[in-house]
């Protein structure tokens, strides 16, 4: 956990609090000020108890499904 809040987007070097995977959603606790991050499938898990506590809940999930260009080589 950490207490630093950015606005920027999350990158492969943001880990989940829980499992240490590529982290695709930020939560910053109204009370504390400090941030969490999870992957898409622990913040799924933890969104009922956590979002009501959440003064910003910053999903960046929907990247999962983009595809991305695949580059070709001749």
């Amino acid at each position: 956990m950490t207490t630093a809040v950015a606005s920027r987007e999350l990158n492969a070097l943001d880990r989940c609090d829980r499992c240490g995977a590529q982290a695709y959603v930020r939560v910053v606790l109204e009370s504390s000020g400090g941030e969490l991050l999870f992957c898409g499938h622990h913040a799924r898990t933890v969104e009922p108890t956590l979002k009501p506590l959440a003064s910003e809940w910053h999903d960046e999930t929907s990247r999962l499904r983009e595809k991305k260009p695949v580059l070709v080589e001749d």
